[in-house]
Formats: C-alpha cells, structure tokens, sequence
C-alpha cells in the first residue's frame, strides 16, 4: 500500500486525508441540500465558512473524520471497495454533527472546534434546527445506497439514534441525581458515544454486504471503542488545555457533571473524596478556585485512574469484539492504530497524560519481531515505534513517538 498521509507531530492526530478526499463531495452536497437558514449554520458549524457565509481561507475546522473513517475502514476490513461505504460515512458524519450542535444547547458550551459555538452566533433554535435537519439528510444519504443494503443500513441508523436520545437523556438526569453509579454511567456512555461509533464501523460492514456475525463484531468494535473514547474524553474535559481540545476545559466540572472520573471519586472512600461531595452538593456557582480544588479531588480521590483503567479494559474488549468480524490482515491494522490513535490523542492532550505503571513501560519477551516501513525491523506493534498499544498488552502506553501514517487501502502498492 502507498502512503497518503503524512507523519503527524508528537501528539498530533494521524491525518486522514484519503478519508476526506472520498467523503468530502458527497458530504458537501448533503449539506448543500439543507434549506439555506441551517446551510449556513452547517457549514459554519464545519469550519467551511464564517458566520456571514464568507468562504474561510482554512476549513480545517471540521473535525477529524474518525467516524466516517471507522466506517470506510470497516468495509475494506471485509474484503469491500471503500467507496461501497461512503453513504454510511456521510451519515455517521451528519449525525455527528447533529449530536454536536445539541450537545452545546444542552450544555451551554460556547466553544467548539475553537470557533465559538453555533448555537452563541445564530442563537438557540437555529442550532437546534439544524442539527434536526442534518439527521433527515443522514437518513437521506443512506437511503441512497444500493437497494438491497440501504434497508438494513437505515435500520441501523434508526436504533442507533435512539440509543443516542436515550443515552443524552440519562446523561442529562445525572446532573440532577445524588449518586451515580461507574454501571450506571457506562451504560450511559454505550448510548451516548458507543452508540453511533458503533453503528458508523458495522455501516461499514452491511453496505459490503457482510454477514450478520461479522457485522456484529464490528458494531461491538465500535463499541466498546466509543466508551473508550468516552472515558479518554472525560479525562480531556478535566485535565485537558482549551488550546488544544477546542472546548471549554473544566465546564464540566463547573456544572457539577458526573462524568466518570467525578462518578468514580464520589464512590471511594476517604476524605478527598468525601470533600468531593460537599461541593457536588453545593448549589451555588462554582468558582474558578473550587473548579480547579474539584480537579485536585477528584484525582486525589482515584477518579482519575479509574477512568484510564476503564478505558484500558474498553479497549481490549474492542480488539477481541474485532475478531469476530474475521478483518483482513489490513484491514484489521488500519482500525487497530485507528483506535488507538484516537484513546491515546485525547489521552496526550492532558498536561500529565501517559502516566506509566510498572507494568505499562514492560514489553512483553515474545512479541513478534517486525519489518518497518522503513525497512528495518523492531520488536515494537506493527510499523516501528508507531504501534500506539502493544499487541499483546492493548493496555500498555509507550513512550511518546511521532505518529505513522495511516495509508490509503484504495491505493496498491508497497509503501515507498
């Protein structure tokens, strides 16, 4: 395979041009459909424009293409063209975006992507009807493909959807609940982010025309991915940098939110964590000085590490729900390191992220030797120093080295 991406910084996103080479016109033209009150906001919601409908000179804005990645990805991991799949991609992408936009009025975010919210620019009900009407024009791309896959694919949809209400909806109840339980926020987390990253990888697999079984791994790849995401997204949302995640770092914690890490320090024992609740209990406005004494808590109180240890546990049910899918050898390379790629991004843009445990830095003695994109060999995952977890230990983090390319499977050949 060639290369069509390029060696991202230390902690930067591996890009995905090839992604949105292939998604890019057929995404443009679903919005281009919307009448052009929510046009507008869409495409400034996508970074494609201003406000006042200017063309920006960069749209980079528009997020990283991970699900519409997955869903591409998943579809090569079962034998099938990625263009086969580019109807599920674009309707994971506009459902996305339409989970973003109500996600802010919800929440009350008044950034995103570091651009200031939708919702703060055109006001609340534009937001709100836009996001709607990007959730029909998902269900329209969908319906656009062949007709012997596009009914399971819209089924697909329609359940994931659902889940997602439900999922925002008990996220919203926690805010207000006295005790929040880590099974009741998982649950909640397998709707609200599980939901859809799963429904974007087993896309992938229905518009190829896979089985049932390997549908099935796929959408429990996706998953089991997305509460991993979740869990490394929680982690961010406290100790993250504005600069670098886009969103308003700490909100959460201002708006007393349980997300896990505050859901697993309220739990423990001891006084950080006894302290943690009073001020959860509290109604009046939080501070910035008992924002940033709620931060100290809830990792004094273990909550921090219970978040990276559930994520670890996510990921590795992830990988073993990926052998059911029966992946080509690339096929299953390409979503390993995406996976990967996308826990350990939201991991490294915290101040103090990577934190080893003995057991984390140890490599195992067996591992497979393999050949490097350079042409050398190493004991380390897949291309060199770039496997982000270790093969047999999908819990390990290794120290911090650039990213390697994720390369084009439209494209044949050896990398160069």
């Amino acid at each position: 395979m060639s290369r069509t991406t390029d060696p991202a910084p230390v902690g930067a996103f591996p890009r995905l041009d090839w992604v949105d080479a292939m998604l890019s016109p057929a995404l443009r033209a679903a919005v281009e459909s919307l009448p052009a009150a929510e046009r507008l906001v869409a495409g400034y919601h996508r970074g494609w424009c201003e406000a006042d409908g200017a063309p920006r000179v960069s749209t980079s804005g528009g997020g990283k293409s991970v699900r519409p990645a997955l869903t591409l990805l998943a579809a090569t991991a079962v034998g099938a063209r990625p263009a086969e799949a580019v109807p599920g991609a674009v309707a994971v992408e506009l459902v996305h975006d339409f989970t973003l936009l109500h996600d802010d009025v919800i929440d009350g975010d008044a950034l995103r992507r570091h651009r200031p919210a939708a919702w703060s620019l055109f006001g609340t009900p534009a937001a709100v009807l836009t996001g709607d009407a990007l959730m029909v024009a998902a269900l329209s791309a969908l319906a656009q493909a062949p007709a012997e896959r596009a009914g399971a694919a819209v089924q697909e949809l329609v359940s994931t959807l659902l889940e997602l209400v439900e999922g925002q909806s008990h996220d919203v109840a926690f805010e207000k609940a006295h005790e929040v339980s880590v099974a009741d926020y998982l649950a909640m987390a397998v709707g609200k982010t599980g939901s859809l990253i799963g429904c974007a990888c087993a896309l992938g697999g229905a518009l190829a025309g896979a089985d049932t079984v390997r549908v099935g791994g796929l959408r429990e790849f996706g998953r089991h991915l997305g509460v991993a995401f979740q869990c490394a997204d929680d982690i961010l949302g406290i100790w993250g940098r504005t600069a670098c995640s886009g969103k308003p770092v700490g909100a959460d914690l201002a708006a007393r939110k349980k997300s896990l890490p505050v859901v697993a320090a309220l739990a423990a024992p001891g006084a950080a964590a006894g302290r943690l609740r009073e001020l959860y209990r509290a109604s009046h406005p939080m501070e910035d000085a008992e924002v940033d004494l709620a931060r100290r808590l809830v990792e004094d109180a273990g909550g921090r590490q219970a978040a990276e240890g559930e994520a670890r546990r996510q990921m590795a049910a992830a990988l073993r729900s990926l052998s059911l899918a029966r992946p080509t050898v690339d096929g299953h390379r390409q979503l390993h390191d995406l996976a990967c790629a996308m826990t350990r991004h939201a991991a490294r843009r915290t101040p103090h992220a990577a934190r080893r445990t003995p057991h984390a830095a140890r490599r195992t003695p067996h591992a497979a030797r393999r050949t490097r994109s350079d042409g050398g060999t190493s004991r380390a995952p897949y291309r060199g120093q770039g496997g982000p977890l270790s093969w047999r230990n999908p819990c390990s983090v290794p120290p911090p080295v650039p990213w390697p390319p994720l390369v084009d499977p439209t494209r044949r050949g050896r990398c160069p």
